[in-house]
């Protein structure tokens, strides 16, 4: 993992170019842009948010169950004849590929999230060892999912699956804004935006709540404390499923065993940066991760600044308000 974080780093004689005339150019390009690639990473750091705000718990292996659905998307497209061209479909025959492949890369995350809370988790909790315990457990489930995949599928990255041909909506200041960019983020804001009023208004999330508050107070008030964490996991997972459809369709050929470390970092950082714990937190930080890592990559001239930009900030903003920008726990949100 170190070695992952290290090789983002630039090492050239000019890695580092303040060109703010690019910047400018590019404002409008990067800013939508960013926003879609914030969108999926806002979707992936609900996971975090809300295992750590049930739990305590840092899911480090939340990323692998990102990239499980990713190859569940990729392997349901690919079955239904995508490929590296644009199919040639109906609307409607397109819309109900694309929910299936949805279907299939939610329901592989969520039992992915499910098998890692039941065999990894579940029996250290029955043991109450130091919360360190926990953390290392998620560090070696995400390495040992990693190579699991890679012994299966091998080192190299699965074909390009395109999904439809981007079309130009509309046009600001010279920037065309296209349906593929359009499509993600208004879906993940969709999905957040009801993952939020779940948690807060529905039984189940009112369940989640009162085990993040206090969960041997739940228990005695008739929640069933195993099966909120549960659940908790296969929402998380869900998210997930929901994400990987949109990644594969922002970066047809992105699917490697290894794929979803560095987005899991960035979705990680999403969370705690808008407030780990707080659902549209996870929203916030996601958006804020997406832009100001293009803005970065533009202003230093170097797509690796990318991942750095976004951690410096991260840093810099927890050194101010080490809460994140939202800072409630989901223990206080309240319907």
């Amino acid at each position: 993992m170190l070695a992952t974080l290290i090789s983002m780093v630039p090492m050239d004689d000019s890695w580092i170019n303040f060109d703010v005339p690019s910047l400018i150019q590019n404002f409008w390009s990067a800013t939508f842009d960013g926003l879609t690639f914030g969108a999926i990473y806002g979707l992936v750091a609900l996971g975090y948010t809300l295992v750590y705000g049930v739990l305590n718990l840092i899911n480090f292996a939340h990323s692998e169950v990102f990239i499980i659905g990713c190859y569940g998307v990729v392997f349901t497209l690919t079955s239904l004849g995508f490929g590296g061209s644009v199919p040639t479909l109906s609307p409607i025959a397109l819309i109900g590929d694309l929910l299936l492949a949805l279907l299939v890369g939610m329901i592989a995350s969520a039992a992915t999230a499910y098998a890692l809370e039941r065999l990894a988790y579940r029996p250290l909790r029955k043991r109450n060892p130091p919360r360190l315990v926990f953390l290392i457990t998620a560090i070696g489930a995400s390495l040992a999912i990693q190579y699991t995949i890679f012994l299966v599928r091998g080192g190299n990255p699965e074909p390009a699956v395109t999904m439809f041909q981007p079309q130009p909506v509309f046009d600001v200041f010279g920037t065309i804004v296209d349906t593929q960019q359009i499509t993600i983020v208004v879906a993940a804001v969709i999905l957040m935006v009801f993952t939020d009023q779940f948690i807060r208004r529905s039984k189940i999330g009112r369940g989640i709540r009162a085990v993040a508050q206090d969960p041997e107070t739940a228990t005695l008030m008739g929640v069933d404390k195993q099966r909120i964490i549960v659940l908790t996991f296969v929402i998380g997972g869900l998210l997930a499923g929901a994400a990987a459809l949109f990644y594969v369709m922002k970066v047809p050929s992105g699917v490697l065993y290894s794929g979803g470390f560095v987005l899991g970092i960035k979705a990680f950082a999403a969370a705690v940066l808008g407030g780990i714990g707080n659902v549209r937190g996870a929203l916030l930080g996601g958006l804020l991760i997406g832009l100001i890592g293009n803005y970065g990559q533009i202003l230093l001239g170097n797509s690796q600044w990318t991942d750095v930009v976004a951690f410096i900030v991260l840093v810099l903003v927890l050194l101010v308000k080490p809460t994140g920008i939202l800072g409630t726990s989901l223990a206080r949100s309240k319907a």
